[in-house]
């Protein structure tokens, strides 16, 4: 059984909704990590507050990006928005070139995927009591990188996050998508593993550990290199936080920690594998936001 990163007060498993949902896809380019998980938050209580007001604006975070929806349901699809939108029957969409604010009015069941490189880079550590301890780097060799530290409320354990490197936030309703939270990670990490595999990564699991790993002959007497991690927060059956997908990442920052408390287990990245064959940031983005949609739309079908 793989150790999970989840911190989760949900308290029975979720009921299937047959509701009409729809999935905003929203580029945030570099930002810092607080103001992210800022706008996480005020999503969050959005999303829980659309199950009874129908379509609610988050408040008061208002940051622009690029969008594209997709929307679906378990019975007829949403014909609302059909130039933005398609139904979980169809091909999932590419990232538009829309932008909109977040304080934009929502669709009803309005759920969201957002991407984001965290500038300047950050050392995150979850409410795990053991997280601080992976934390190998003095004051002085923080400084020196230009790296900060800030505490966070997702599952999981330690984790570096910066430029070249693509984290995903999904701010989702499992109850709508009849998902609980087991299943919710091994999607996760299929959603990662779809996308590698378009650029001729081959990604896997580990039954120890969550995440998304890659057998190369460096890190093969280490039991394979970690390619992304995850690390998510569950709160009212609407998920927070999500993964990070090493693309260009700085390696070398990740000697500051013991990623994921996993002491001997090496890290990689995309560009790490493919050298000048490794896609740009933009085409990453593509690729993870369309997997991603299909596989929810799949979901959304069958869960």
């Amino acid at each position: 059984m793989a150790m999970e990163g989840i911190e989760s007060d949900a308290a029975a498993a979720p009921a299937a909704s047959r509701e009409p949902w729809s999935l905003i896809v929203r580029d945030l380019g570099r930002m810092p990590y607080m103001e992210a998980l800022a706008i996480q938050r005020d999503l969050h209580e959005a999303v829980v507050g659309s199950r009874q007001w129908g379509a609610v604006s988050p408040q008061p975070s208002a940051v622009s990006g690029q969008k594209s929806d997709i929307s679906g349901q378990r019975s007829e699809p949403n014909t609302e928005n059909r130039e933005r939108t398609t139904n979980n029957r169809q091909p999932p969409p590419a990232l538009s070139t829309q932008h909109a604010a977040l304080s934009t009015p929502q669709p009803p069941r309005a759920m969201h995927l957002l991407l984001v490189e965290h500038d300047p880079p950050v050392i995150t550590v979850s409410a795990r009591k053991t997280a601080r301890q992976h934390l190998v780097a003095t004051p002085d060799m923080l400084a020196r990188a230009g790296v900060e530290v800030c505490e966070t409320d997702r599952g999981g354990d330690i984790t570096y996050h910066g430029p070249g490197q693509l984290v995903v936030y999904p701010i989702l309703d499992l109850n709508t998508l009849g998902l609980r939270l087991h299943g919710y990670m091994r999607l996760l990490e299929q959603v990662v593993i779809d996308t590698l595999a378009r650029f001729g990564i081959e990604g896997h699991r580990d039954d120890t550990a969550t995440g998304v790993w890659v057998a190369t002959a460096e890190h093969r007497a280490a039991r394979n290199a970690k390619i992304c991690a995850m690390g998510v927060r569950v709160s009212r059956w609407v998920t927070m936080h999500g993964l990070a997908l090493n693309v260009t990442t700085n390696l070398d920052h990740f000697n500051l920690i013991i990623p994921c408390g996993l002491v001997g287990r090496g890290v990689t990245s995309m560009a790490r594998e493919l050298g000048e064959q490794c896609p740009s940031m933009d085409e990453v983005k593509e690729a993870l936001a369309s997997c991603f949609s299909a596989r929810v739309a799949e979901t959304g079908r069958t869960g």
